[in-house]
């Protein structure tokens, strides 16, 4: 029995808070897309937080969107864990 996690899709945000009011969508995709969104998460040392109510919503918006308000918190809990694993 194979134990990967079949992976059904990814999303990649960017927070540059210089340039935006909020993260926006860089990446998205399904099946290989995703496979190769977490590959290239995985080479550049980039955090990967699963969590599958967020994708729910967030693989709905566009690339270039910003992440709704309802998920600000959300996303800068998200976002704080990863700052603070770098540390």
């Amino acid at each position: 029995m194979n134990n990967d996690k079949k992976i059904e899709a990814a999303i990649a945000l960017k927070y540059d808070h210089s340039s935006a009011a909020a993260p926006t969508i860089v990446a998205k995709g399904k099946g290989d897309i995703a496979k190769q969104i977490l590959a290239l998460a995985k080479e550049h040392d980039i955090h990967v937080h699963q969590s599958p109510e967020l994708l729910e919503v967030l693989i709905r918006l566009e690339l270039g969107d910003e992440i709704p308000e309802a998920l600000y918190r959300a996303i800068a809990e998200v976002i704080a864990f990863a700052y603070n694993l770098k540390k």
